[in-house]
Parts: C-alpha cells; structure tokens; sequence
C-alpha cells in the first residue's frame, strides 16, 4: 500500500472506526489505564503522554496513574511540520500554549525532557507493533531521534476494535515495543 491515495482512503475507514469506537466505550481510557501491569515497564522517570485530538483514546488516566506511581510526566510540543517533536515537563495548573499544529502545549519556558517511555496516539496497530498514525510522520521521526540517544519504549494506546491484521511498514515507520487497550497490555516480541 503505498500509493498516497490508498493510505489517504485507509486512514479515513479508520477515523470513522475509532469514532464508533469512540461512543461506544466512554469508560475504555479508564479500563486501559486500570489494565497497564505497571512492573512489566522498564525502568523510566520522564514519560511523554499527548493532548487527546478528536476520537483518540483519552490518556489522562494512564497519565494520572503513572504521576501517582512517581513518574514525571512530559507532553509533546511541534515546533514545525518536518521536525521531531520537543517533549516538555508539564505539572498539574500550568496554562498551555498553543503549538505550531494548533495544540495545546507546555509554554516554551517548560524544561525539555528525554522521556524513558512514550505513550503514543493512533490510527491502527497490529500485532507486530506495527502503527498507522495521523500521515505526519511526527512521532516516526520523534521516536526514530529518541531511540538514537538511548532505550526508549513506546506504548501505543488505543481501543481494541483499532487492531487490523498487518500494516505494510516502510523503512521509517517505528514499531511499538507494546499496546494497551480497555481489553489490556500486549508486548511485542522482538526479533
């Protein structure tokens, strides 16, 4: 699949799965958060959760029960269309700004931090750890510039029903090292 217009017409199937998803499962970001065995995680201090846009799975419970578990909680920051996102430190009463795709965001005087674990949004996910995201290519190339400095591990967060078979991956596309949905957490194996 790798004529743009099959992924565009791919992508629109999926915003309009997760939507049903979506109204179907308002207690599905709890579920998930509740079934995340928190002593299967490697070591992290800093995690980097994101602004829920649209249909995708709310993560302010997840993040709520790491902060409770003592991690220190960054969000993502574009800076620009072609770059790497920026991950920001983020406390409970700070005020967003908003960032160069119009989300809300740590304010530029938030340190920038390198986070041990990354819960990263979706379209679609397969067993293999394989993601479809948005078409940016933001947290390919995040993921991509994080994992060249040192381990990282990448959570996918989703609904269940997000799950397909298999995604045709590209040489840039980043897999997931795990998925959490309402229904639980599935490592993925690595070869």
């Amino acid at each position: 699949m790798n004529d743009p217009s099959d992924k565009a017409k791919l992508r629109a199937r999926l915003r309009k799965r997760r939507r049903a998803l979506d109204a179907a499962r308002p207690d599905a970001a709890r579920a998930a958060a509740e079934a995340l065995p928190l002593e299967r995680l490697p070591a992290f201090e800093w995690f980097a959760s994101y602004h829920a846009l649209g249909s995708e799975l709310d993560p302010a419970p997840l993040a709520a029960r790491l902060t409770r578990a003592g991690k220190r909680l960054a969000l993502p920051v574009t800076l620009a269309a072609d770059a790497p996102l920026a991950f920001r430190a983020w406390r409970a009463g700070d005020v967003p700004e908003i960032d160069a795709f119009g989300v809300p965001s740590p304010p530029p005087s938030a340190p920038e931090v390198w986070p041990g674990l990354v819960i990263c949004p979706l379209l679609a996910f397969d067993r293999a750890g394989g993601r479809l995201g948005q078409g940016g290519g933001h947290y390919d190339r995040t993921i991509e510039a994080l994992r060249a400095r040192g381990p990282v591990f990448v959570l996918g967060l989703a609904y269940a029903g997000q799950e397909v078979e298999a995604l045709d991956m590209e040489p840039h596309d980043q897999r997931l090292d795990a998925i959490l949905t309402e229904n639980g957490y599935t490592e993925v194996r690595k070869d």
